[in-house]
């Protein structure tokens, strides 16, 4: 069994207006969460903001790699955004384990 590398949270309004770039988002942070072997959470809360995806590595304080306001993008923009943000992430002496994926990270799209 392969090594977990941390976990990728979304933080989603709960308002419906939202409902169509949330799943956009959720399919983008399920397909990279299956590809480096993350975990993954959606976490509802309150309010009209936009949606954020943060990568969190154990203990570490959760670090922002994406936000979603109001623009319509595809999966593959998503992806995209996701897999250039952990890339500059894994260069982080903090975050060993993305390190250790690094090579997944570059051929992933």
């Amino acid at each position: 069994m392969e090594p977990n590398h941390g976990k990728l949270l979304v933080y989603a309004p709960k308002t419906s207006s939202c409902r169509e770039r949330l799943k956009v988002v959720r399919a983008a942070v399920e397909k990279t969460a299956k590809t480096l072997n993350l975990d993954f959470e959606v976490v509802a809360f309150k309010g009209n903001t936009p949606i954020y995806v943060y990568y969190k590595d154990g203990a570490l304080e959760p670090v922002p790699l994406y936000c979603d306001s109001e623009s319509t993008k595809n999966l593959e923009q998503v992806c995209s955004a996701l897999r250039s943000m952990m890339f500059v992430l894994s260069f982080h002496p903090k975050y060993s384990a993305l390190k250790r994926v690094r090579r997944v990270i570059m051929r992933f799209s």
